[in-house]
C-alpha cells in the first residue's frame, strides 16, 4: 500500500501541485464563510480544512479529492455551540465559548462512528443509491453553491448586510465574468496550465495594480467579525478533557449530534467519491475514505478544527485543473496552513470575485445538464426522485435529502415488483392442476402470490411450480408454507418444485413434514433467500 501511495505520488507532480495551490485559493473563503455559519472563529474553520485536507490526501479512498470544512456539517453544529455557550454562561465560574469545546469534543466521536463505518465496511452501501437520486444529489448541490455564493453580493453597512449596487456591482460583475472567461478560454489555448489558478492571478493583479475598490478575501473577514488570516499551527486541545464535566445532562445532545454530523460527513463524502469516480474513470476506496475522514475529525478534534467531509466544489476544480494524485489534495492543505501562517497579508488581497468566478464555473460544470433532456424521457417515477432530491438538497440537508431520495427509489422498485407476480394454470394428464408461478416473490407480493390460488375448488392434487420464480426474503417463505398448509389442512396433496436449497432449509427447519412434499431436481435453482439462514443452517 504504501509503494501504491508513493508511485500516486510520483505520477504527475506539476499538474497536482499547481491544482493543488488553485484549490488552496478556493478553499480560504469557503472555509471562512461556513466557520461564521457554524459560529467559530475563522481560523478554527482554515485549521479543520487544513487537517481534513491533509489526512485524507494521504491516507483517503480517493486521490484527488478534496475534503475540509463544509456547510452541510456546519450548520448541524450550530445548535451544539449555541447550548454549550448558553450552559457556559451559567456555571458557577463562567466560561465562553464552551460551545467551541463541546464540538471537539463531538468531532472525537464522530471520527470513531466513521471510522466504525469504514472498518465494518458499511461504506460499499453508497452502490445502493440509484442514479436519479445521484442526478439530483448533483444538481442540489449545483444549486446550493451557486446560492452560497451570491451572499459575497454583499457588503456589511452598519450591523445589516446589503446587497451592492451601481459602481461596485458592474465592477464585481466584471471582474467575476473576466474570471469565467479566463477559465473557459484558456483550456483552448493551452491545457497546461491550471485555468483556475491563472485566472485568480489575473483578476488579483488587475485589482491589486490598478488600485480598484473591491471586496477581498481580507475585508470578508473582516465583515464577518474575524481579525484576520494569520495565525499559528494548530495546537493540542488539552483543555477540552477538562469541559467533560460540563455535559453532565448533555450527552444525548452530544451523541445524537456527533451521530448526524458523522452521517452527513459520509454521505456527501461517499457521494463525491462516487462523483469523482465517474469523471476519472477509475474506482475509489469507500471503506478506506470512512477510516480515513474518521481519522481526520478525531485529529481535528484534538488539534482545534471544526471538523468536515469531501468538498464537491473544490474537488471539481482539482479535478478539472489536473489534480488526479495525492499529491494535489497535499499540496492544497499545505498551502492552505502556509497562508495561515507566512502569507496572510498577500492571500487577503485576492478579490472575491475572482473566487466567486472560479466557483459559478464550478457550478456549471458540476450541474448535470442532461437532466432537463432526459427528464421526459426517464420514467415519471424516475423524475420524481430527481427532482425531489434536488429540491430537498436545497431546502434541507444534503443527507436528508439522499434518504428520502433512496427510500422513494426503494418503495417504487417494490411496488413494480409486486405487481409483476403471475401464475400460470395447465391441468396435468392425470388431473393435478399445476401452477407456474413467475416473477419474484417477497413481502410486497405475498397478497398477490396468494390471491392466485383457489384452494377449496382445486383437485386433490395439486403442483407449485417455482422455476421461473425466485422467493426473496422471510415473507415470501412465509407466503409458501403457509398455502402448503392450507392445501394439506383441506386434505389435498401438494408438490412444491424447484426450490432452492435456501428456501427448502427454511421450510423444513419450521414444518419438518415438508420433506414428503418437496421435490428435488438437477433444475433446482441456486440463490439466497435475504433471512436468518444461519439458524435455518444450525
Amino acid at each position: 500500500m504504501f509503494a501504491k501511495t508513493l508511485q500516486n505520488f510520483t505520477q504527475n507532480p506539476k499538474n497536482d501541485i499547481l491544482s493543488g495551490l488553485t484549490v488552496a485559493l478556493a478553499l480560504v473563503p469557503e472555509a471562512v464563510a461556513f466557520s461564521f455559519v457554524a459560529g467559530v472563529d475563522p481560523l478554527v474553520g482554515l485549521y479543520g480544512a487544513f487537517i481534513m485536507g491533509l489526512v485524507t490526501a494521504l491516507f483517503g479512498g480517493r486521490p484527488g479529492m478534496i475534503s475540509g470544512a463544509t456547510g452541510a456539517m456546519a450548520v448541524v453544529m450550530v445548535h451544539l455551540i449555541q447550548k454549550g455557550n448558553e450552559v457556559g454562561l451559567t456555571l458557577a465560574e463562567p466560561v465562553q465559548n464552551l460551545g467551541l469545546q463541546w464540538l471537539f469534543i463531538t468531532l472525537l466521536f464522530v471520527g470513531a462512528i466513521q471510522i466504525m463505518a469504514g472498518v465494518f465496511k458499511l461504506g460499499k452501501f453508497v452502490r445502493l443509491i440509484p442514479h436519479p437520486v445521484m442526478m439530483g444529489f448533483v444538481n442540489g448541490l449545483a444549486i446550493v453553491i451557486f446560492l452560497s455564493q451570491l451572499g459575497l453580493f454583499k457588503e456589511t453597512r452598519g450591523t445589516v448586510p446589503q446587497w451592492i449596487s451601481g459602481l461596485d456591482l458592474w465592477v464585481m460583475l466584471a471582474l467575476v465574468g473576466l474570471t469565467m472567461g479566463i477559465m473557459f478560454g484558456l483550456p483552448k489555448i493551452t491545457k497546461k496550465l491550471p485555468a483556475a489558478l491563472i485566472a485568480i492571478i489575473v483578476v488579483a493583479a488587475i485589482t491589486i495594480f490598478g488600485g480598484l475598490d473591491v471586496s477581498t478575501v481580507g475585508s470578508f473577514i473582516r465583515d464577518g467579525g474575524g481579525s484576520g488570516l494569520k495565525g499559528s499551527l494548530p495546537m493540542f486541545q488539552t483543555q477540552i478533557f477538562g469541559f467533560i464535566e460540563t455535559l453532565d445532562g448533555h450527552w444525548g445532545l452530544i451523541f445524537s449530534t456527533a451521530f448526524i454530523l458523522a452521517a452527513v460527513g459520509l454521505i456527501e463524502s461517499l457521494m463525491t467519491l462516487n462523483l469523482i469516480d465517474e469523471m476519472t474513470e477509475t474506482r475509489g476506496s469507500g471503506n478506506r475514505e470512512c477510516v480515513a475522514q474518521g481519522g481526520a475529525n478525531i485529529l481535528n478534534g484534538l488539534f482545534g478544527g471544526m471538523g468536515g467531509c469531501a468538498m464537491i466544489g473544490q474537488s471539481i476544480i482539482n479535478v478539472s485543473s489536473g489534480g488526479r494524485g495525492r499529491l494535489s489534495g497535499a499540496t492544497a492543505a499545505i498551502a492552505l496552513l502556509c497562508f495561515v501562517l507566512f502569507g496572510a497579508p498577500l492571500i487577503e488581497q485576492i478579490p472575491i470575485a475572482a473566487l466567486v468566478g472560479v466557483m459559478f464555473m464550478v457550478v456549471i460544470g458540476t450541474f448535470a445538464w442532461s437532466s432537463f433532456r432526459i427528464l421526459h424521457k426517464i420514467p415519471v417515477s424516475d423524475a420524481i426522485v430527481l427532482i425531489t432530491v434536488s429540491a430537498v438538497t436545497v431546502w434541507l440537508d444534503l443527507a436528508i435529502a439522499v434518504f428520502i431520495g433512496v427510500v422513494m427509489s426503494a418503495l417504487v422498485f417494490a411496488w413494480k415488483n409486486a405487481t409483476r407476480i403471475r401464475a400460470r394454470k395447465r391441468i396435468k394428464e392425470d388431473g393435478t392442476k399445476v401452477y407456474e408461478i413467475w416473477g419474484p416473490l417477497f413481502f410486497g407480493s405475498t397478497t398477490a402470490f396468494n390471491s392466485k390460488f383457489d384452494v377449496s375448488s382445486d383437485p386433490d392434487s395439486v403442483e407449485i411450480d417455482f422455476i421461473e420464480s425466485k422467493i426473496s426474503d422471510h415473507s415470501g417463505v412465509e407466503a409458501v408454507r403457509n398455502i402448503a398448509n392450507k392445501y394439506l389442512d383441506n386434505g389435498k396433496q401438494i408438490k412444491l418444485t424447484h426450490l432452492s436449497p435456501d428456501c427448502k432449509a427454511l421450510l423444513l427447519k419450521w414444518n419438518p413434514e415438508f420433506e414428503t412434499i418437496i421435490k428435488n431436481s438437477v433444475e433446482d435453482p441456486r440463490y439466497y433467500v435475504v433471512t436468518d439462514t444461519l439458524d435455518a443452517e444450525a
